[in-house]
């Protein structure tokens, strides 16, 4: 059973400019969480400091009380995706997973399995050069499923979807913390967000705005998930525990 995401004090810096400051938040398993914040606010360096693909100037990132690079088999453990660019415009969706779960060990009646809950197996034998947007979404989560992860890192997987996909999104990101595992998506699509998840962290410049269940945020003051998120985004010396002035950004 995963114990989720740690994420403490968690620093980059890039010379003179700090990417991200001090980020301390938790994701727990069981629920989906939503990771916000406007373009710039270091949202993606989190996520890739989280994975390994950078690393930190100070504090530490945990997938289960373990950095990334520690894992011993990190695809069975974390299902991430940061881009949908990675695919070879002539392979076919079935053999671009094929070669994955090869890589991995992974036996090849999983594929058929995860193409089936992206909904794509009607798709598999196409190439991924004639896949839409939204298709090669789905093979991106399918690539992420392939190895049957305890926890799942998505970066904008309901980019390039249309209604019915995102409903689709949206019901197995559920099903899956429903399974006890831990979800942790960013999106800009906050009216979706506010369908899909139960916690919701909002970071700004770097810095955390607000960490906790989507409840509490919206209901405190009666607002909307995207009211709440101008709020904590635009002002600065809004406290990243309760959302209200003046206190310390970087608890």
């Amino acid at each position: 059973m995963s114990s989720g995401i740690t994420v403490n004090g968690l620093t980059k810096r890039y010379g003179a400019v700090t990417a991200v400051d001090r980020l301390t938040f938790d994701v727990e398993p069981g629920k989906v969480t939503g990771f916000l914040g406007p373009n710039g606010a270091g949202k993606t360096t989190t996520l890739r400091m989280l994975l390994g693909l950078v690393t930190p100037t100070e504090g530490r990132a945990l997938i289960d009380g373990r950095r990334y690079a520690d894992l011993s088999e990190p695809r069975r453990a974390v299902g991430a995706v940061l881009e949908t660019t990675g695919f070879h415009p002539g392979r076919r969706g079935r053999d671009h997973l094929r070669i994955l779960a090869l890589a991995a060990d992974i036996p090849f009646s999983r594929v058929e399995k995860v193409l089936e809950r992206v909904g794509l197996a009607d798709a598999a034998d196409r190439r991924v050069g004639g896949y839409s947007l939204g298709m090669r979404q789905r093979l991106g989560l399918a690539s992420a499923l392939l190895g049957d992860p305890n926890m799942l890192v998505l970066d904008e997987p309901a980019n390039g979807l249309d209604p019915a996909g995102m409903a689709e999104l949206r019901d197995l990101l559920r099903d899956l913390a429903g399974e006890g595992r831990t979800v942790l998506m960013s999106s800009h699509v906050l009216s979706e967000v506010a369908q899909t998840v139960d916690r919701v962290v909002i970071v700004a410049a770097g810095t955390l705005r607000y960490a906790g269940t989507l409840t509490e945020l919206t209901s405190a003051k009666t607002e909307t998930l995207e009211a709440a998120f101008l709020r904590l985004t635009s002002n600065q010396d809004t406290d990243p525990a309760s959302g209200a002035a003046p206190a310390s950004a970087h608890r």
